[in-house]
């Protein structure tokens, strides 16, 4: 029987998948290693594993031992998987800026997880840097992983990602296109590749407000360079001790933005649910494909699973926020009308026959209801219709009689996607108030109006 002995034994082998239509535009074939088939749904499963085995071998690590760790949530699930199995307890640090997911997840496979400050220096007692070296030393038979200098990192990728990218492609790959982080898996396998074929480029690719970019192209460790990024899983605000960037060929920098950005079209376009880092990879490749040639076979890592930034890239919400996602609102339906004529309303006292008067001559099929200058409902033309089709004598009443349900009043700045499931059979309208405080409405047909343009 083909069985496996434990969780740990699936880790590796991952898929090579080539892409098909987000980089159709460029000149040669393009191929994803998806790592988020791993057991933890990140390349981090891999050193993870070694760093926890290597740690055994020289007694660093002992029975019933706690292993300690700062990460972004990958590395932690890697090593509460080996964890589980090996029978160690767990404490991770992380920065705030981490998705909830993450984090969640952590605990879900019995980890204890502290959430530190970001916008700190790394020196800084508070950050998850500090906060993971302390605890090593407080807490007896401790082991602290630091991934970001324990040379474990690369080797896993020396002995397993490289070696699989060369056996899948039968040596042909000729560019490896990586964002950094840590170094390990950038590293790890460039140094396998060039021993294979010291002609493999090496592509690294980094985010604005990390420090290794201009560390790769100057020898440099310049602070002015770093500040704030929202990317997660890559970027640096220090130089790892996992880097040799004597086998990397070119770092290039992508903005948060844009990374969030081809993540979700990766997601449309291709079926692969990937993480951050890997739109941020395709978006490093597209920044150079004018390096390409015809024969090229470029293979981009793609690390971990979508899963992990649903409340983040995944949320349409979170990227408008960050003015990450375009999207049409009310504003723009109103804007697009191009007129500055007011709502049409009636009064709760007027006759039905004055506001069927109102709609035939602005042609329109909705009004709201006011009274004393407060909204207290609408009437609609095919209310009307069935109403006044029953009891002709009905025309004389006054609106308030025939008053239906008040349209959904919502924020000016509200997605058109959002009101398109407030519109309904029973609902034929929303209402919004400007920053001067002026009442406008949104139908079905202005959404089918602003979908046609």
């Amino acid at each position: 029987m083909d069985v496996k002995n434990n969780i740990l034994e699936t880790i590796g082998n991952t898929p090579l998948i080539q892409l098909n239509k987000i980089t159709k535009s460029l000149p040669c074939r393009v191929l994803a290693k998806v790592d988020y088939f791993n057991p933890g749904n990140s390349i981090k499963d891999r050193m993870a594993l070694k760093m926890v085995e290597v740690a055994e071998k020289e007694g660093k690590l002992k029975p019933g031992g706690t292993i300690i760790e700062c990460t972004s949530g990958n590395t932690g699930m890697g090593l509460a998987l080996a964890a589980i199995v090996k029978g160690y307890k767990c404490i991770f640090t992380t920065t705030d800026k981490q998705s909830k997911e993450k984090i969640d997840i952590l605990k879900a496979v019995g980890a204890e997880v502290i959430v530190c400050p970001t916008n700190v220096e790394p020196e800084d007692p508070r950050s998850y840097y500090s906060v993971a070296r302390r605890l090593s030393k407080e807490i007896p038979n401790a082991f602290l992983a630091n991934q970001y200098d324990n040379l474990a990192n690369r080797l896993a990728h020396y002995e397993t990602t490289g070696p699989e990218l060369w056996k899948q492609t039968d040596g042909k790959i000729t560019h490896l296109v990586c964002t950094a982080g840590t170094g390990g898996t950038v590293t790890g396998t460039a140094m396998y590749l060039k021993e294979k074929n010291p002609n493999i480029k090496i592509w690294a690719i980094d985010v604005y407000g990390s420090l290794l970019t201009k560390y790769f192209r100057t020898g440099e460790v310049d602070m002015e360079e770093v500040y704030p990024y929202i990317s997660e899983g890559f970027g640096e605000d220090f130089i790892p001790e996992n880097y040799d960037m004597s086998v990397i060929d070119a770092f290039e920098q992508v903005t948060d933005k844009d990374g969030a950005i081809m993540a979700r079209r990766i997601a449309k376009e291709e079926g692969l649910f990937c993480g951050y880092s890997a739109g941020s990879c395709i978006q490093g490749l597209m920044q150079l494909k004018d390096q390409l040639k015809k024969d090229d076979l470029v293979v981009c890592i793609f690390h971990d699973h979508g899963s992990r930034y649903i409340g983040k890239i995944y949320n349409d919400q979170w990227m408008m926020e960050r003015g990450f996602m375009e999207v049409k609102t009310f504003r723009d339906i109103i804007a697009s009308r191009g007129t500055k004529q007011k709502l049409i309303t009636v009064d709760a006292t007027q006759t039905v026959s004055e506001a069927v008067a109102q709609m035939q001559k602005y042609e329109i099929e909705h009004i709201p209801v006011l009274h004393e200058g407060e909204v207290i409902g609408s009437i609609s033309e095919n209310g009307l219709f069935q109403k006044i089709f029953k009891d002709p004598e009905i025309k004389h009443a006054t609106v308030l009689s025939v008053i239906e349900s008040k349209y959904p009043l919502i924020d000016f700045a509200t997605p058109l996607e959002k009101i398109s499931t407030l519109i309904n059979k029973d609902n034929g309208a929303v209402l919004s108030k400007d920053e001067g405080g002026n009442f406008h409405i949104v139908t079905k047909y202005d959404i089918l109006q602003s979908l046609t343009k």
